[in-house]
């Protein structure tokens, strides 16, 4: 197993918890039903295998320039930086409706707030940096049972979907808590990445070329932030890779997206997806006659989420792409413009 990198921002939530009855500012009243100042701490937890990936997979000279290019084409995605938090308190019985909600720009390492909650059981729910993705979005955040992070809807031609990598990291956390009264409380609360990044690698070998697009596919469309669960369409959408500037004679095209399935279940037979890849790299090199050459790449390797994964390959002289790997499938189509289902612009 690959070492993994482990960054922390902790965030103290200071949340002064008054019931604001006439009652509790009383003393000789009785205080059993107010509220109690505690401290919720946060911690954006990056758990990632990008480092790792980059040392093992990119290891030439003409490789790491490649290697420090697609580190900074993905600074804003594996980040320990928090921009933004959206943070809800929900009932935990009956409907599991909102009975807080907060938004907060923080662009630091650590800040504090002071909130108002009541005495009494929560689900609580935090999402960071959805305020800049402008592929996905918060949605159904009303109830704790419906609130997901939904993917756009992207465009249609010819019946197939195709849609921009997620424009940031995005990291979640769901958190059981009581608020009690007369006692010194501390809640901890993880944020873990919800998406991930995959990257693909190639050497034209001096092939001549007018064109190459890059897609990948099999990827989560919508994340239950609750039960921190991904929901997987029959059909998954065409997600851009996009071309990473380099001076490297290399090209390199990296897609930011939610993860593959673990596994393939056996009712998920689909032509598009194939029998055993769980994900793909779809490429479409326009050779300098005008022809074009498909090649899909199927990746049997999980995509987790917090990962970056590196497929490396070659062009061969039908403008092919010839994977580096052995356990990478790849199925080729010559002249393909002439029968393909889709052109290419999308």
């Amino acid at each position: 197993m690959k070492p993994r990198r482990y960054s922390f921002i902790n965030v103290g939530l200071l949340l002064s918890a008054y019931w604001l009855a006439a009652g509790c500012s009383t003393i000789d009243d009785d205080l059993s039903d107010c509220g109690n100042t505690f401290e919720l701490n946060y911690q954006l937890r990056l758990v990632t295998n990008m480092t790792t990936e980059l040392q093992t997979q990119l290891t030439t000279m003409t490789e790491l320039n490649v290697a420090d290019s697609l580190r900074k084409h993905l600074e804003n995605i594996f980040t320990d930086f928090a921009h933004d938090v959206d943070l809800s308190f929900y009932e935990t019985e009956g409907a599991l409706m909102r009975l807080q909600h907060d938004q907060h720009i923080m662009d630091a390492n650590q800040s504090s707030y002071t909130l108002t909650l009541p005495m009494r059981k929560y689900m609580h729910l935090a999402i960071a940096n959805i305020a800049d993705n402008e592929v996905v979005s918060l949605t159904g955040d009303e109830y704790s049972s419906s609130s997901i992070l939904q993917q756009a809807k992207g465009t249609l031609t010819n019946g197939k979907e195709m849609l921009p990598s997620h424009t940031t990291g995005l990291f979640t956390a769901r958190q059981p808590m009581e608020v009690l009264s007369g006692v010194d409380q501390t809640f901890n609360v993880r944020l873990y990445m919800a998406n991930s990044a995959a990257a693909l690698v190639l050497d034209t070998k001096g092939q001549a070329f007018s064109d190459i697009k890059v897609y990948a596919t099999g990827f989560a469309n919508t994340f239950y932030v609750r039960d921190s669960t991904y929901v997987y369409s029959e059909t998954p959408p065409l997600v851009i890779a996009d071309r990473v500037a380099t001076d490297s004679k290399l090209l390199c095209f990296c897609s930011v997206n939610f993860p593959s399935r673990d596994a393939m279940p056996a009712s998920v037979k689909t032509r598009a997806q194939g029998d055993t890849s769980l994900w793909q790299f779809k490429v479409y090199l326009t050779k300098t006659d005008g022809t074009i050459t498909e090649t899909i790449l199927d990746i049997d390797e999980p995509l987790k989420a917090g990962d970056l994964k590196i497929i490396k390959g070659e062009l061969d002289d039908e403008g092919a792409v010839r994977p580096y790997n052995s356990t990478v499938g790849v199925s080729v189509t010559l002249d393909w413009n002439s029968g393909g289902e889709y052109d290419t612009p999308l």
